[in-house]
């Protein structure tokens, strides 16, 4: 039971690995949950969709939860949501368009009837005692991140989300730069920050960048082009149509979450200065040389658009030698190898291939080691709690985060149950961190074996 002279901080994914992020919050006898996420297993685990924290330990605390507040709507913050309801029954607040994304899957399962969903603006502070939530504008690569301020009578919390310094995000507001320093003059006992780039000097580009290197990759192509790349970046989206507008071409979209992302941009306001897309009946008898596919696939999953193009297996669509393929999106660890085999499919076929290698055709939408001094600048918290990350991440940050002055940075794993307070900040005690798989019908209890399974095929 957590104290009223202490915040009891939790993460039950998003410590041991990249994504299935899903964080609590104790204190005065109370639990906030902050996002839950899944994450994806590719070829690590065949037959397994994703992977999600396992509620059980809040789960038997529900009477005393006041609710669970997305930071954003990416997969790995919102994507186990809809797979965990009724266990967490619990009010969800949320900004329109992360609000949008929920409702959409909710109701594609048929549970929107039991979640109570709250909509707030970003700016906004949620009471939910003995929590008051401020939350605050971040640039990262979706619509409508936001940083927390989790205000309580032992001292206030900033969970950071997902976030960098973008100054032209090209769409959405720019990080809060003000509110994040005044908080910092008020005092913050802690921050429980973003990792992922923490082992990557300099500071992280913006979205502004990627459009024009975009711009530079269509110019002088003669077949079509096709742009793949993370559905729910609408930035990139937007930049991509502008991209091929200015070459005289149209776009279509290929892939369902591309159409679910589209559709949540177009319902908040964010598309409102790009003509629709072209339909895919119309894109097959498009000439090559005015056609710009934006498919699924940046990360080689089999059954996505860009892969299906690449086997010849896409009903409607396809490449076909003389045609250029961009990949504008990074490569997660541990999807190296499906997204080679989508390239070298790709080649095999005469299709040019682009990457952020060739050329400069994306940018991350997480802070690099500059963008984090520049935070804790801001914020000057007394205790750094690195998160989303790997361990090797998470050590990184905490090396930095110490030479920019904090009292103490804690890593940690997923499970461990850290004590944030005036007096005796520290991790006191561990919960076994459970998981659940998706199957693609099913639930099912984590097992290792499923993984041994995966070594058995490839041996």
């Amino acid at each position: 039971m957590p104290g009223a002279d202490e915040v009891i901080f939790l993460p039950l994914g998003g410590c041991s690995r990249i994504g299935m992020n899903m964080a609590l919050y104790g204190h005065a006898g109370k639990w906030l949950i902050v996002d839950a996420g899944v994450a994806f297993m590719g070829d690590e685990a065949p037959g397994i969709d994703a992977v999600m924290a396992d509620p059980s330990f809040i789960e038997e605390r529900m009477a005393d939860v006041v609710g669970l507040v997305v930071t954003h709507a990416h997969e790995d913050h919102i994507g186990a949501i809809h797979h965990l309801w009724p266990r967490l029954s619990c009010p969800i607040h949320a900004s329109p368009f992360a609000s949008h994304v929920i409702r959409e899957r909710l109701k594609e399962t048929g549970r929107l009837r039991d979640v109570t969903l709250r909509t707030f603006q970003i700016g906004d502070t949620v009471d939910l005692n003995p929590f008051r939530v401020q939350s605050i504008a971040v640039t990262h690569s979706i619509p409508e991140p936001m940083a927390l301020a989790i205000r309580t009578a032992a001292g206030t919390v900033l969970h950071t989300g997902d976030w960098k310094f973008d100054p032209d995000p090209l769409l959405g507001r720019t990080t809060d730069v003000a509110a994040l320093r005044r908080l910092g003059d008020e005092g913050v006992l802690a921050m429980t920050c973003d990792s992922t780039n923490a082992d990557v000097e300099g500071s992280t580009g913006s979205e502004a960048s990627a459009r024009a290197g975009l711009m530079a990759a269509f110019a002088g192509r003669t077949g079509a082009i096709a742009v793949t790349g993370f559905a729910s970046n609408v930035a990139r989206m937007k930049a991509v149509a502008q991209a091929a507008a200015a070459h005289d071409r149209k776009v279509v979209l290929a892939g369902r979450s591309m159409l679910r992302m589209e559709k949540a941009a177009r319902a908040c306001g964010y598309l409102d200065d790009l003509p629709p897309f072209m339909g895919v009946q119309e894109a097959s008898w498009t000439d090559r040389r005015n056609l710009v596919l934006l498919c699924t696939g940046s990360q080689g999953e089999e059954r996505a658009a860009l892969s299906r193009i690449a086997r010849n297996d896409h009903r409607d669509l396809w490449l076909q030698r003389g045609d250029t393929a961009i990949f504008s999106a990074r490569a997660i660890p541990g999807n190296e190898e499906g997204i080679g085999a989508v390239q070298d499919h790709l080649r095999a076929m005469g299709v040019e291939v682009v990457t952020p290698a060739d050329m400069p055709v994306h940018v991350s939408g997480h802070p690099k080691r500059d963008d984090l001094r520049r935070m804790y600048e801001l914020v000057r918290p007394r205790f750094a709690v690195p998160v989303h990350g790997t361990i090797a991440h998470l050590e990184a940050h905490a090396r930095l985060a110490r030479s920019c002055g904090v009292e103490r940075a804690l890593v940690i794993e997923d499970g461990d149950v850290v004590r944030l307070a005036a007096e005796g900040t520290a991790v006191a005690g561990r919960v076994e961190p459970k998981r659940l798989a998706h199957d693609g019908r099913n639930l099912l209890a984590w097992d290792d074996s499923m993984l041994e399974t995966a070594d058995l095929l490839a041996a």
